[in-house]
Protein backbone atom coordinates (compact mmCIF):
# COMPACT_ATOMS: atom_id res chain seq x y z
CA UNK A 1 0.00 0.00 0.00
CA UNK A 2 1.53 3.23 -0.63
CA UNK A 3 2.09 6.09 1.81
CA UNK A 4 -1.36 8.44 0.11
CA UNK A 5 -3.36 4.77 0.10
CA UNK A 6 -2.17 4.18 3.80
CA UNK A 7 -3.46 8.27 4.48
CA UNK A 8 -7.03 7.66 2.56
CA UNK A 9 -7.82 4.39 4.41
CA UNK A 10 -5.82 5.59 8.09
CA UNK A 11 -7.80 3.39 10.95
CA UNK A 12 -7.57 6.63 12.89
CA UNK A 13 -10.51 8.52 10.66
CA UNK A 14 -12.87 5.75 12.39
CA UNK A 15 -15.48 7.22 15.05
CA UNK A 16 -14.67 5.92 18.59
CA UNK A 17 -17.13 6.16 21.51
CA UNK A 18 -15.29 7.28 24.42
CA UNK A 19 -17.52 6.57 27.25
CA UNK A 20 -20.45 9.48 26.75
CA UNK A 21 -18.12 11.25 23.83
CA UNK A 22 -18.70 10.37 20.46
CA UNK A 23 -15.18 11.21 18.97
CA UNK A 24 -15.66 11.56 14.55
CA UNK A 25 -12.15 9.97 14.52
CA UNK A 26 -9.32 8.77 17.10
CA UNK A 27 -7.09 11.73 16.55
CA UNK A 28 -6.69 13.99 19.71
CA UNK A 29 -4.72 16.95 20.20
CA UNK A 30 -2.60 16.06 23.58
CA UNK A 31 -2.49 18.11 26.42
CA UNK A 32 0.62 20.95 25.37
CA UNK A 33 1.99 24.22 28.11
CA UNK A 34 1.54 27.17 25.92
CA UNK A 35 1.82 29.94 28.95
CA UNK A 36 -0.42 32.74 27.32
CA UNK A 37 -3.42 33.14 29.75
CA UNK A 38 -3.69 36.47 31.29
CA UNK A 39 -1.49 37.01 34.19
CA UNK A 40 -4.16 36.38 36.62
CA UNK A 41 -4.95 32.79 34.91
CA UNK A 42 -7.42 33.58 33.14
CA UNK A 43 -7.96 32.11 29.60
CA UNK A 44 -8.41 34.76 26.45
CA UNK A 45 -9.94 35.43 23.23
CA UNK A 46 -6.49 34.56 21.89
CA UNK A 47 -6.54 31.15 23.17
CA UNK A 48 -10.18 30.38 22.33
CA UNK A 49 -9.44 30.62 18.64
CA UNK A 50 -5.99 28.40 19.39
CA UNK A 51 -8.16 25.36 20.63
CA UNK A 52 -10.85 26.25 17.73
CA UNK A 53 -8.60 26.14 15.04
CA UNK A 54 -7.83 21.93 16.40
CA UNK A 55 -11.45 21.42 16.05
CA UNK A 56 -11.85 22.85 12.68
CA UNK A 57 -9.39 20.88 11.68
CA UNK A 58 -11.10 17.90 12.07
CA UNK A 59 -9.73 16.10 15.64
CA UNK A 60 -11.76 14.63 17.25
CA UNK A 61 -10.63 15.29 20.88
CA UNK A 62 -9.15 18.05 22.41
CA UNK A 63 -7.45 17.83 25.78
CA UNK A 64 -6.20 20.97 27.25
CA UNK A 65 -3.15 22.26 28.57
CA UNK A 66 -2.64 21.72 31.89
CA UNK A 67 -4.65 23.81 34.18
CA UNK A 68 -3.79 24.49 37.66
CA UNK A 69 -6.65 23.64 40.63
CA UNK A 70 -5.83 25.55 43.70
CA UNK A 71 -4.48 29.05 44.39
CA UNK A 72 -1.89 28.17 46.89
CA UNK A 73 0.88 25.74 45.25
CA UNK A 74 -0.24 24.00 42.10
CA UNK A 75 0.48 26.68 39.67
CA UNK A 76 3.64 25.49 37.76
CA UNK A 77 4.18 28.45 35.11
CA UNK A 78 3.62 31.90 35.19
CA UNK A 79 0.83 32.83 32.76
CA UNK A 80 -0.29 29.20 33.35
CA UNK A 81 -4.39 29.16 33.13
CA UNK A 82 -6.49 28.07 36.09
CA UNK A 83 -9.34 27.08 37.04
CA UNK A 84 -10.23 28.33 40.69
CA UNK A 85 -12.10 31.80 40.73
CA UNK A 86 -15.05 33.03 38.71
CA UNK A 87 -12.87 34.53 36.06
CA UNK A 88 -11.30 31.45 35.22
CA UNK A 89 -15.26 30.15 34.56
CA UNK A 90 -15.80 33.15 32.51
CA UNK A 91 -12.75 32.53 29.96
CA UNK A 92 -12.64 28.69 29.70
CA UNK A 93 -16.34 28.73 29.06
CA UNK A 94 -15.41 30.90 26.24
CA UNK A 95 -12.76 28.33 25.06
CA UNK A 96 -15.41 25.47 25.53
CA UNK A 97 -18.27 27.30 23.31
CA UNK A 98 -15.76 27.84 20.51
CA UNK A 99 -14.68 24.43 20.38
CA UNK A 100 -18.49 23.17 20.80
CA UNK A 101 -19.45 25.50 17.75
CA UNK A 102 -16.96 23.47 15.85
CA UNK A 103 -17.92 20.40 16.05
CA UNK A 104 -15.72 18.16 18.80
CA UNK A 105 -15.55 17.77 22.41
CA UNK A 106 -12.83 19.28 24.71
CA UNK A 107 -11.74 17.83 28.09
CA UNK A 108 -9.89 19.89 30.60
CA UNK A 109 -6.38 18.54 32.11
CA UNK A 110 -6.14 19.31 35.81
CA UNK A 111 -2.38 19.78 36.89
CA UNK A 112 -1.25 20.22 39.89
CA UNK A 113 2.92 21.18 39.76
CA UNK A 114 4.21 20.18 42.79
CA UNK A 115 8.17 20.55 43.55
CA UNK A 116 8.92 21.54 39.49
CA UNK A 117 6.64 24.55 39.98
CA UNK A 118 8.65 27.16 38.60
CA UNK A 119 6.49 30.05 38.63
CA UNK A 120 3.50 30.78 41.05
CA UNK A 121 1.59 34.06 41.08
CA UNK A 122 0.11 33.51 44.43
CA UNK A 123 3.82 33.35 46.23
CA UNK A 124 3.48 29.83 48.04
CA UNK A 125 6.81 27.51 48.18
CA UNK A 126 6.65 24.31 46.64
CA UNK A 127 5.59 21.50 48.10
CA UNK A 128 6.58 17.44 46.86
CA UNK A 129 6.04 14.33 48.57
CA UNK A 130 9.69 14.36 50.20
CA UNK A 131 12.61 17.17 50.93
CA UNK A 132 14.59 15.73 47.02
CA UNK A 133 15.40 18.21 45.28
CA UNK A 134 14.02 17.95 41.88
CA UNK A 135 16.93 16.67 38.90
CA UNK A 136 17.69 18.46 35.94
CA UNK A 137 17.35 22.41 35.24
CA UNK A 138 14.30 25.02 35.06
CA UNK A 139 12.62 25.62 31.31
CA UNK A 140 13.59 28.96 29.95
CA UNK A 141 11.02 28.18 26.96
CA UNK A 142 8.39 28.34 29.69
CA UNK A 143 9.63 31.37 31.84
CA UNK A 144 12.86 29.54 34.40
CA UNK A 145 14.63 31.65 35.45
CA UNK A 146 17.56 29.09 34.70
CA UNK A 147 19.39 26.56 37.13
CA UNK A 148 17.38 24.18 39.22
CA UNK A 149 14.66 23.79 41.02
CA UNK A 150 14.48 24.47 44.97
CA UNK A 151 14.11 21.33 47.01
CA UNK A 152 10.33 21.47 48.31
CA UNK A 153 8.41 21.35 51.16
CA UNK A 154 7.35 17.45 52.27
CA UNK A 155 3.30 17.42 52.13
CA UNK A 156 1.68 17.07 54.91
CA UNK A 157 -1.15 14.78 55.60
CA UNK A 158 -3.19 17.98 55.45
CA UNK A 159 -1.59 19.27 52.35
CA UNK A 160 -2.47 15.48 50.79
CA UNK A 161 -5.92 16.50 51.61
CA UNK A 162 -5.99 20.11 50.19
CA UNK A 163 -4.68 18.61 47.49
CA UNK A 164 -7.16 16.36 46.73
CA UNK A 165 -10.15 19.32 47.61
CA UNK A 166 -8.54 21.10 44.91
CA UNK A 167 -9.01 18.65 42.27
CA UNK A 168 -13.03 18.23 42.96
CA UNK A 169 -13.64 21.86 43.53
CA UNK A 170 -11.29 22.34 39.99
CA UNK A 171 -13.68 19.76 38.54
CA UNK A 172 -16.77 21.25 39.39
CA UNK A 173 -15.79 24.31 38.02
CA UNK A 174 -14.59 22.73 34.67
CA UNK A 175 -18.59 21.31 34.70
CA UNK A 176 -19.86 24.97 35.16
CA UNK A 177 -17.39 25.95 32.12
CA UNK A 178 -18.86 23.39 30.00
CA UNK A 179 -16.00 20.87 29.56
CA UNK A 180 -17.16 17.31 28.07
CA UNK A 181 -14.82 16.00 31.13
CA UNK A 182 -11.76 16.07 32.77
CA UNK A 183 -8.40 14.36 32.92
CA UNK A 184 -5.85 13.97 35.95
CA UNK A 185 -2.33 14.67 34.99
CA UNK A 186 -0.44 12.67 37.10
CA UNK A 187 2.30 12.50 34.40
CA UNK A 188 5.87 13.94 33.21
CA UNK A 189 7.36 15.00 36.78
CA UNK A 190 4.41 17.02 38.16
CA UNK A 191 3.20 16.30 41.86
CA UNK A 192 1.15 12.93 41.63
CA UNK A 193 3.81 11.45 39.41
CA UNK A 194 6.21 12.65 42.22
CA UNK A 195 4.72 10.60 44.40
CA UNK A 196 4.81 7.19 42.04
CA UNK A 197 8.08 8.04 41.48
CA UNK A 198 10.27 5.89 43.86
CA UNK A 199 13.46 8.59 44.29
CA UNK A 200 11.36 11.79 44.69
CA UNK A 201 9.06 9.75 47.25
CA UNK A 202 11.06 9.11 50.60
CA UNK A 203 7.87 8.51 52.86
CA UNK A 204 7.27 6.22 55.21
CA UNK A 205 3.60 6.84 55.81
CA UNK A 206 0.76 5.31 53.30
CA UNK A 207 2.33 7.25 50.41
CA UNK A 208 5.48 5.84 50.27
CA UNK A 209 7.50 2.78 50.06
CA UNK A 210 5.59 0.55 48.19
CA UNK A 211 4.26 1.09 44.55
CA UNK A 212 0.68 0.12 45.72
CA UNK A 213 1.17 3.10 48.40
CA UNK A 214 3.14 5.38 45.50
CA UNK A 215 -0.14 5.48 43.53
CA UNK A 216 -2.52 5.94 46.51
CA UNK A 217 -2.85 9.75 45.90
CA UNK A 218 -3.85 9.18 42.37
CA UNK A 219 -5.86 6.63 43.35
CA UNK A 220 -8.28 9.40 45.92
CA UNK A 221 -8.03 12.38 43.43
CA UNK A 222 -9.26 9.90 40.81
CA UNK A 223 -12.17 9.23 43.40
CA UNK A 224 -13.00 12.56 44.23
CA UNK A 225 -13.16 13.95 40.93
CA UNK A 226 -15.42 10.91 40.10
CA UNK A 227 -17.38 11.76 42.81
CA UNK A 228 -17.91 15.28 41.86
CA UNK A 229 -18.48 14.98 38.33
CA UNK A 230 -21.02 12.04 38.36
CA UNK A 231 -20.93 10.30 34.84
CA UNK A 232 -18.79 13.11 33.07
CA UNK A 233 -15.96 11.44 31.24
CA UNK A 234 -12.47 11.49 34.06
CA UNK A 235 -9.25 10.13 32.31
CA UNK A 236 -5.90 9.95 33.76
CA UNK A 237 -2.74 10.58 31.69
CA UNK A 238 0.68 8.79 33.00
CA UNK A 239 3.44 8.35 32.03
CA UNK A 240 7.20 7.35 32.81
CA UNK A 241 9.79 9.65 31.52
CA UNK A 242 9.32 13.14 32.70
CA UNK A 243 10.25 17.13 31.50
CA UNK A 244 13.10 16.65 34.51
CA UNK A 245 14.47 13.20 33.85
CA UNK A 246 13.53 11.85 29.80
CA UNK A 247 14.83 8.63 30.56
CA UNK A 248 13.33 7.18 33.93
CA UNK A 249 11.32 3.86 33.82
CA UNK A 250 9.35 2.89 36.32
CA UNK A 251 11.82 0.50 38.47
CA UNK A 252 9.53 -2.81 38.68
CA UNK A 253 8.60 -2.66 35.15
CA UNK A 254 5.92 -4.42 33.95
CA UNK A 255 4.94 -5.56 37.38
CA UNK A 256 4.91 -1.53 38.95
CA UNK A 257 2.64 -1.12 35.75
CA UNK A 258 0.19 -3.98 36.70
CA UNK A 259 -0.30 -2.40 40.09
CA UNK A 260 -0.86 1.29 38.44
CA UNK A 261 -3.57 0.10 35.99
CA UNK A 262 -5.39 -1.60 38.52
CA UNK A 263 -5.60 1.15 41.33
CA UNK A 264 -6.87 3.27 38.69
CA UNK A 265 -9.74 1.54 36.42
CA UNK A 266 -12.11 3.67 37.55
CA UNK A 267 -10.62 5.65 34.89
CA UNK A 268 -13.34 6.45 31.94
CA UNK A 269 -9.56 5.63 29.71
CA UNK A 270 -6.18 6.07 30.93
CA UNK A 271 -4.11 8.26 28.57
CA UNK A 272 -0.08 7.21 28.75
CA UNK A 273 2.12 9.69 27.53
CA UNK A 274 5.78 10.46 26.08
CA UNK A 275 6.91 7.00 25.17
CA UNK A 276 9.08 8.64 22.28
CA UNK A 277 8.95 8.70 18.22
CA UNK A 278 9.92 4.95 17.81
CA UNK A 279 6.97 3.87 20.05
CA UNK A 280 6.09 0.37 19.26
CA UNK A 281 9.85 0.11 20.52
CA UNK A 282 10.38 1.85 23.22
CA UNK A 283 6.97 1.35 24.76
CA UNK A 284 7.76 -2.18 25.38
CA UNK A 285 8.56 -4.31 28.22
CA UNK A 286 10.65 -7.03 28.31
CA UNK A 287 7.74 -9.32 28.05
CA UNK A 288 6.90 -7.68 24.98
CA UNK A 289 3.77 -6.43 25.33
CA UNK A 290 3.53 -2.52 25.47
CA UNK A 291 2.63 -0.40 28.18
CA UNK A 292 -0.33 0.69 26.77
CA UNK A 293 -1.55 -2.93 25.73
CA UNK A 294 -0.69 -3.84 29.48
CA UNK A 295 -2.92 -0.47 30.72
CA UNK A 296 -5.69 -1.97 28.34
CA UNK A 297 -6.06 -5.27 29.46
CA UNK A 298 -5.23 -4.77 33.58
CA UNK A 299 -7.56 -1.56 33.56
CA UNK A 300 -10.45 -2.72 30.87
CA UNK A 301 -10.66 0.64 30.02
CA UNK A 302 -9.90 2.57 26.49
CA UNK A 303 -6.55 4.00 26.07
CA UNK A 304 -4.81 6.83 24.67
CA UNK A 305 -1.74 6.67 23.28
CA UNK A 306 1.01 9.80 22.91
CA UNK A 307 4.40 9.76 21.52
CA UNK A 308 4.73 10.40 17.73
CA UNK A 309 1.91 9.67 16.74
CA UNK A 310 2.25 12.00 13.50
CA UNK A 311 4.17 9.12 11.85
CA UNK A 312 1.18 7.33 10.40
CA UNK A 313 2.33 4.11 9.52
CA UNK A 314 3.31 3.62 13.57
CA UNK A 315 -0.23 5.42 14.28
CA UNK A 316 -1.99 2.80 12.39
CA UNK A 317 -0.24 0.14 13.66
CA UNK A 318 -1.01 1.63 17.18
CA UNK A 319 -4.53 0.83 16.84
CA UNK A 320 -4.57 -2.49 14.26
CA UNK A 321 -2.27 -4.05 17.02
CA UNK A 322 -4.51 -3.37 19.74
CA UNK A 323 -1.87 -1.51 21.40
CA UNK A 324 -4.45 1.68 21.90
CA UNK A 325 -7.68 3.14 21.03
CA UNK A 326 -6.94 6.66 20.77
CA UNK A 327 -4.08 8.40 19.56
CA UNK A 328 -2.81 12.04 21.09
CA UNK A 329 -0.59 14.17 18.83
CA UNK A 330 1.55 17.10 20.60
CA UNK A 331 4.14 18.35 17.97
CA UNK A 332 2.44 16.90 14.60
CA UNK A 333 -0.98 18.78 16.12
CA UNK A 334 0.89 22.57 16.29
CA UNK A 335 2.95 21.80 13.13
CA UNK A 336 -0.79 20.37 11.44
CA UNK A 337 -4.10 21.90 13.31
CA UNK A 338 -5.88 20.53 10.22
CA UNK A 339 -4.15 16.84 10.44
CA UNK A 340 -7.02 14.41 10.18
CA UNK A 341 -8.08 16.86 7.40
CA UNK A 342 -5.20 16.00 5.70
CA UNK A 343 -5.06 12.35 6.48
CA UNK A 344 -8.36 12.25 4.98
CA UNK A 345 -7.18 13.68 1.57
CA UNK A 346 -4.00 12.42 1.29
CA UNK A 347 -2.27 15.96 2.19
CA UNK A 348 1.21 15.93 3.06
CA UNK A 349 1.72 16.65 6.71
CA UNK A 350 4.12 19.57 7.75
CA UNK A 351 7.26 18.66 9.79
CA UNK A 352 7.56 20.69 13.35
CA UNK A 353 10.08 23.16 13.83
CA UNK A 354 11.19 23.53 17.50
CA UNK A 355 11.38 27.33 16.43
CA UNK A 356 7.57 27.73 17.09
CA UNK A 357 8.42 27.55 20.68
CA UNK A 358 10.93 30.22 20.90
CA UNK A 359 11.84 32.54 22.78
CA UNK A 360 8.60 31.71 25.20
CA UNK A 361 6.19 28.74 24.51
CA UNK A 362 3.41 30.96 24.24
CA UNK A 363 0.91 31.57 20.96
CA UNK A 364 2.35 34.96 20.39
CA UNK A 365 5.96 33.18 19.29
CA UNK A 366 3.98 30.34 17.02
CA UNK A 367 1.93 33.42 15.70
CA UNK A 368 5.11 35.12 14.95
CA UNK A 369 6.92 32.01 13.87
CA UNK A 370 4.20 31.77 10.95
CA UNK A 371 4.33 35.10 10.03
CA UNK A 372 7.73 34.84 9.07
CA UNK A 373 7.48 31.75 7.20
CA UNK A 374 4.30 32.57 5.85
CA UNK A 375 6.26 35.26 3.36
Amino acid sequence: MTTAELELAHPALEPFGLDSLKLRNRFAVAPMTRISAEPDGTPTAQMAEYYREYATGGFGLIITEGIYPDATHSQGYFNQPGLVTDRHIAGWRAVVDAVHGAGAPIIAQLMHAGAISQGNAYGFETIGPSTVQPRGQMMADYGGVGGPWNAPREMTARHIDDVIAGYAAAAEKARAAGFDGVEIHAANGYLLDQFLTDYTNQRTDDYGGSVENRIRLTARVLRAVRDTLGNLPVGVRLSQTKVNDFTYRWPGAEADARVVFAALADATYLHIASEGRNFLETARFPSGTTITQLAREVSGRPVIANGGMHALPQAADVLTGGHADVLSLGQGALANPDLPRRVETGAELAPFNHEMLHPMATLDSAAAWRARNDK
